[in-house]
């Protein structure tokens, strides 16, 4: 059925879903067991963790809406690091330059 207009959904945290994807798995709870455990209304949402985190690890358990904070950190440490490089070898190629005229 699909979702309603402005229609809220209960959302868990990433460690909520490691702990039941752990108890099903090492200690054999059912789904019946974990839904009553942590209050979750839909088998269906538990058998969509297991998929993910077979797929993808841990990982997949992670919300991966929107952009997150610590990504766009990374990215601008990523670009911050491309322009030092770029400017390194601007200064390699102009000592290069200087090795070559002093040797002549």
């Amino acid at each position: 059925m699909p979702a309603k207009k402005g229609q809220k959904f209960k959302e868990y945290t990433f460690e909520t879903k490691v702990e039941a994807i752990r108890l099903h798995i090492e200690e054999g709870w059912t789904y019946r067991k974990l839904m009553e455990k942590f209050g979750i209304a839909d088998r269906h949402r538990l058998k969509e963790w297991m998929r993910k985190y077979k797929e993808l690890g841990e990982f997949g358990l992670m919300d991966q809406r929107g952009r997150r904070k610590e990504y766009m950190d990374q990215d601008r440490y990523v670009q911050k690091l491309k322009r030092e490089n770029d400017m390194l070898k601007k200064c390699l190629e102009i000592w290069m330059q200087e090795m070559r005229s002093t040797s002549m």
